[in-house]
Parts: C-alpha cells; structure tokens; sequence
C-alpha cells in the first residue's frame, strides 16, 4: 500500500521515515519531491575500452550547482536529502513528469530497500536533442514509499548503506558475479 501525504508527515515527526533536510512544498499527496544535489560522477571514458562488471569503473567527479547535459549523455547524480527507511518499508523514485517531458530520464535503479539509509544517487539520461542544464537544489525526482505485508528480516546492509554524495558502481564488489 502507498503510504499517504499524511501518514508520511505522521512516520517522519516521529522518527519511523527520514528525509532530510526537507521543506513543506517537497510532499506531495502520494510521494515527496527530492532535489538535485550539487555532486555529480561521470564515467572516464577516455580511459576505457570498454565497460567491465568485474571492475571498478573510473570516475570523473564534478561539484557544480549548475551542470549541461549534453544529448545522449548519461550522468550519475545525487540527492540534496538523506533518507532513512524502516524495515517495513520500501520505496522507489521516480522522475518528475515536468522534467521528463523535456526528455531527462531519471533512475535510480528502481528500488530502495527497507532498512536503506543514505542519500539517493540518480541516473540521468539526456534523451533528447538538446542540452539540458540541470540546478542544485532544484525538485527533480520523486520517493513514493510503501508498506510490506511484513517487517523483513533483513534489513538492507549492502554495498550502498549509508551513502553521501554521488556513488559510482560497485558491482565488481558481487560476490557471486550475478550483481
């Protein structure tokens, strides 16, 4: 079940849900909005033949409050808030309808984990013809958080747990290869 605009304000006063900093005109009747951070990762390709999941990817890191994405570009990118979810929780981001419709693509691999704790890093893709210049602080994606049937009994403690800023891949750190 999605968790209301009520029901969030109710879970984040009382400590269940964080996100944080966070202003009124961010929540949203179903979700809250979240704002582009000022951290941003792109991949060096100059470097690169090619992309390997077995390694661990070079990174050119960029802190601006204004960046140009060029067309067809993709850009690794974080939220402004951190974010706390209990293990009776999960979540998924969205990009902002406005902003798709100019062609940005936004993800962030589909899915937060009940337990997550951390900023959000986003996937940006530029699918249109055009430059899109991008603003930190500016609302660019949306959190929608639901209720599980059940609290998990393993709250989520991988890789990413507690992540600030901007975080490149780390698939290479798979144990079993398969991500």
């Amino acid at each position: 079940m999605i968790i209301s605009d009520e029901t969030l304000k109710r879970m984040m006063a009382e400590g269940a849900i964080a996100v944080e900093p966070i202003e009124g005109y961010q929540i949203q009747p179903a979700s809250i909005d979240l704002r582009l951070g000022r951290s941003f990762l792109k991949i060096d390709e100059n470097t690169l033949e090619s992309l390997s999941l077995d390694t661990e990817l070079p990174y050119i890191a960029i802190e601006k409050d204004e960046i140009l994405l060029p067309p067809h570009t993709f850009l690794l990118a974080t939220t402004v808030e951190f974010v706390r979810i209990p293990s009776n929780v999960t979540a998924f981001v969205e990009g902002r309808s406005s902003i798709g419709r100019m062609g940005l693509f936004i993800q962030n691999a589909g899915w937060v984990d009940p337990g997550f704790e951390g900023t959000i890093t986003l996937e940006l893709f530029n699918a249109n013809r055009l430059p899109i210049r991008l603003q930190a602080g500016r609302r660019i994606c949306q959190i929608v958080f639901a209720f599980m049937d059940q609290s998990t009994r393993k709250p989520y403690a991988g890789k990413y747990q507690g992540q600030r800023g901007t975080v490149g891949s780390r698939v290479y750190q798979d144990r079993d290869g398969k991500g």
